[in-house]
């Protein structure tokens, strides 16, 4: 049996509703003819703290008791979780503390400790975040939200398709970025909930391909540290919850070269006039750059967050 069933989600979508925004679906003329598609984008760069994280760590937070919040609770994560798990705790009048690495983007981290965070900064490519994490819980009883790999998260993130699926019954498909397989998971037992047929495919980098191996391979598969542009995808290996989860419903995933990563950005901010950061367009690069199957005619893509550094995104649309 998978981690999360449909219903997880549905419970997810009814304790996050009074906290976590229900994002926009926009469509684009340019778009559709550029890919010969029909193409629905569920644009979570509108969430609550600006990527779709804010869904799993609402869940999670308002999950636990009063006697667990008053332990506050902890994080890892490059950015997206760690605002996310900040703004939640926030909200449950709880402390955060985020372990992140000190290469993460300074909007991101400068976004953290504006929600009230106190961070933690690590060397990615020496030490192990989830090591820190656990030996801070050990010292303080927090308790530790994963930024995917937790059934609570999973089924928090997967609230983006049931909205989704709701607004735009129709699909033939649908695209999510993966990293640690967080979103991607939690759409497919989402999206698989209401409409068996649907197919389901995944989207990461060409430098961060630990879903693409493993999925091939047919186990985990870790990779060393990525240096892809796509900051929210250097996820190691796919996690141990909701790597069975893809095995079972994703049908391929795209690989995304950072030329079209860049692309895929810049396309929406001149043609569809929003900002989404690199992790975020990778499915809308894989509709562009002609990844997804020819009989797949009507798509939703989830774009997973927008929070981008301005010198990042400067240098992206030189």
């Amino acid at each position: 049996m998978l981690a999360i069933q449909f219903s997880d989600i549905q419970t997810a979508a009814g304790r996050i509703a009074p906290w976590a925004h229900r994002t926009p679906v926009l469509t684009s003329k340019t778009l559709d003819r550029e890919t010969g598609k029909r193409i629905y984008l569920k644009c979570e760069n509108f969430q609550v703290g600006g990527a779709f994280k804010f869904r799993g760590a609402c869940n999670f937070v308002f999950s636990l008791t009063p006697e667990e919040l008053s332990r506050g609770v902890l994080a890892y994560s490059s950015g997206n979780h760690a605002q996310a798990v900040a703004l939640a705790a926030a909200r449950a009048g709880t402390k955060a503390t985020v372990v992140m690495p000190s290469d993460a983007p300074r909007a991101k981290m400068a976004a953290t400790a504006g929600a009230g965070a106190t961070i933690v900064s690590y060397d990615r490519l020496k030490e192990d975040r989830e090591e820190i994490c656990r030996d801070l819980a050990e010292k303080t009883g927090s308790s530790v939200i994963p930024p995917y790999d937790h059934v609570l998260t999973i089924a928090g993130q997967g609230t983006a398709a049931l909205e989704l699926m709701a607004e735009v019954p129709g699909l033939d498909a649908m695209v999510a970025c993966t990293g640690g397989g967080g979103l991607l998971g939690g759409c497919c037992v989402a999206a698989k909930g209401i409409n068996p047929a649907i197919r389901m495919f995944g989207a990461e980098p060409e430098l961060a391909d630990d879903v693409w191996q493993s999925l091939r391979k047919g186990e985990r598969v870790s990779i060393p540290p990525s240096l892809t542009i796509a900051d929210g995808l250097r996820t190691p290996s796919p996690g141990k919850l909701t790597f069975p989860i893809l095995q079972q419903h994703v049908e391929q995933i795209a690989l995304i070269s950072e030329d079209e990563i860049r692309a895929a950005v810049r396309f929406c901010l001149e043609r569809l006039k929003i900002v989404v950061e690199p992790s975020g367009a990778v499915g809308v690069a894989a509709a562009l750059f002609g990844k997804l199957p020819a009989d797949v005619t009507t798509v939703g893509i989830v774009i997973s967050g927008g929070n981008v550094d301005l010198d990042q995104l400067a240098e992206i649309c030189r």
